[in-house]
Order: structure tokens, then sequence, then C-alpha cells
């Protein structure tokens, strides 16, 4: 299938390297703003500067990997010109652009798929599946800090003109959270604070979100960019149960905006009443072997003709917990969340 790659940054990049590499996808386009600097496997690539050229090569699949105010409108436009859509998280910057995403897809039957990287992790989903064995109500407490200067710096201002780091990296941890709890999340509190006169009077580079279920479960996400963030307890993954706790535990996770530590998990911690079990996870993929696992899902997913009806779903949930924060952190109260 012939596959169009849009944005050439990290994450871009790494599907790029992906579909090269694939046996059922060709690459007939790469699209991004600018010039940057690729591998030399996608150098022979046709390169191209707008999205409507990219569409121009009729690609069957489109990978989005922009910046996430263009997600909503480019993965559309793309269902409309006949090709299934890889979009990169978040799915869009507001929940109605997120719904018309998923019912375009489910009115015009493409495949779409969000970028959720955690999921093809073989020991996030072991952690998952620890939790759940515990039995809940459920307490989430986690975290991603990033110190970042210089050019990643750089790149979490572009981020924070339109999302900001607790919408942008939240989703992914709040999935988690739901997957492990499988109940209805029903409101949401936020707090943050900008601290850089160098990003926009209304955005804010720190942010700490609380949701409640259904269940009876807590949650806590806390996300910060910045020269200024502090990289002690950066990186926190804890559920706690009446039953134990289930923990990463890996102390060695390296520079905080380093893009392979923020999936790293080196071992288990499953505490019980009756003891604590060391789970270790060797051989943990990278960050390229991890973008590989979602392009193979994308791409099993059209041949197979899987139903993602769920997967959508779950997408637009945690990013509705994630906004309903944003929205409570500019509103200062909490917000009843209805149906997402």
């Amino acid at each position: 299938m012939k596959v169009v790659v849009a944005g050439l940054g990290n994450m871009g990049r790494s599907h790029a390297l992906a579909y090269h590499a694939h046996p059922n996808t060709e690459i007939v386009g790469l699209v991004n703003r600018s010039t940057v600097a690729l591998a030399d496997e996608l150098s022979d690539y046709p390169q191209f500067n707008t999205f409507e050229e990219g569409l121009a090569q009729a690609p069957d699949l489109v990978c989005i990997a922009t910046y996430s105010d263009s997600h909503a409108s480019y993965a559309i436009a793309a269902m409309e010109a006949g090709a299934d859509v890889f979009v990169e998280k978040p799915l869009a910057t507001n929940l109605e652009d997120a719904r018309r995403v998923v019912a375009m897809a489910e009115r015009l039957g493409r495949k779409l798929v969000i970028g959720y990287i955690l999921r093809h992790h073989p020991s996030w989903q072991r952690l998952i599946q620890e939790a759940r064995n515990l039995g809940g109500p459920y307490i989430f407490r986690m975290n991603l800090n990033q110190q970042s200067d210089g050019q990643t710096w750089d790149t979490h201002k572009a981020l924070m003109q339109t999302t900001s780091p607790l919408v942008d990296c939240g989703v992914h941890y709040v999935d988690v959270m739901c997957q492990i709890t499988d109940a209805k999340p029903v409101r949401v509190s936020g707090m943050g604070l900008r601290l850089s006169d160098e990003i926009a009077p209304e955005m804010y580079n720190y942010g700490h979100l609380q949701v409640w279920f259904e269940d009876g479960s807590l949650g806590w996400y806390e996300a910060g960019w910045g020269p200024m963030m502090s990289e002690t307890a950066f990186f926190v993954k804890d559920v706690v149960s009446p039953n134990g706790a289930v923990s990463i535990s890996d102390g060695n996770k390296g520079a905080s905006d380093n893009i392979d530590g923020h999936t790293k998990v080196g071992s288990i911690l499953v505490h019980r009443r009756t003891g604590d079990q060391y789970i270790e996870m060797p051989n943990e993929p990278g960050h390229q072997e991890l973008c590989d696992a979602e392009q193979a899902f994308m791409i099993d997913a059209i041949l197979n003709d899987i139903d993602l009806t769920r997967h959508m779903n779950d997408a637009v949930q945690s990013l509705a917990i994630c906004l309903a924060a944003d929205e409570s952190i500019r509103c200062g109260h909490p917000i009843e969340l209805g149906e997402t």
C-alpha cells in the first residue's frame, strides 16, 4: 500500500522508517514545511512542503505526525481522499474535532489508529495486567516532567502554541488508568501555572490533573516542560489498590527529556501484603521498535479489517479527561463529565 508521512519530527521520522522496513508498504511522499535532516534510508523518497501535495500522490495510508492543531483537519482530508489514517496523539485539540474525526472514519469505513505507543509496549501491557489482577478501586499516581532546554525546549514551546503538556503527554497515562479500571470517568479537576515568559500568557507549562471514576478509583497526573523543571521524581508510575500496589521501579531513567526513557520500565514491583515480587522486563523495545510495532498494528488493521471502534472511543475518552482538566485550570472549578 502507498504511504504518505506528514511531519518529520522525532515521531514522523521513526514512523517513516517503520514504513520503509515493512514489506507491505511503499512510501510515496514525505511532507514537512521545512527541510530537515533524514536518515539515509529515507533520503531518496519524494519530499513535499504541503499536505495537499502529499495527498496528490493518491496514498492508501496517511501517517500524520504534525503539530496537534492540524491533526483533525489532516485526518479528515486524508479519509475524504480515500486513505486510511494513522494519527499521532492527541487526536485533536478539542473534543468536538476528535468526535468529528471518529465519525468520519465510521461513516467512510476508514481505519483510524491513534498513536498510543504504550499500548504496544510489552512491559506496560504487563503492568496493566498485574494491576487488574489486584482488583480495584485504584489510586493512580503518575507523572512525566521534562527538564528541556535547547532544541527540545524550542519544540515544547512550539507545541504549547496550541497544546499544554497536560494534554499532549497526559493522554498516554490517563489511557493507562482507563485500561486498568475500565470504569467511566465522572469528574476532573486541574491546576496549572505558567513558569516562563517565553510562552503565551494564556498557556501554562506545568499542570496537574485529578480524575474521579465511577467505581471509586482516583487518579492524578502531573506534567511539566522547560529548563526550570526538577529531575527529582520526574517519572512516577504507581498503581495502588486495597490488595497492594504495582509500580515501575527502574531508577535508571536517564535525562527527563530522553525519549527512550519515557517508555522504559526495566522492572515492575508488585507489592502484596504477603510480600513483594520483582518482575524483570529484559530486552525492552526501544523507541524505533515501538514505532515499528505501531505501524505493524496499523497495517494489520487494514489488511485484516480489525474492528477499531473501542480503540477510537478510548482515544476520545482519554482526550476528554485531559481537556476537562485544561478547562478546569482556566475556569477554576472541577468539570463534570458527560458522555465521551
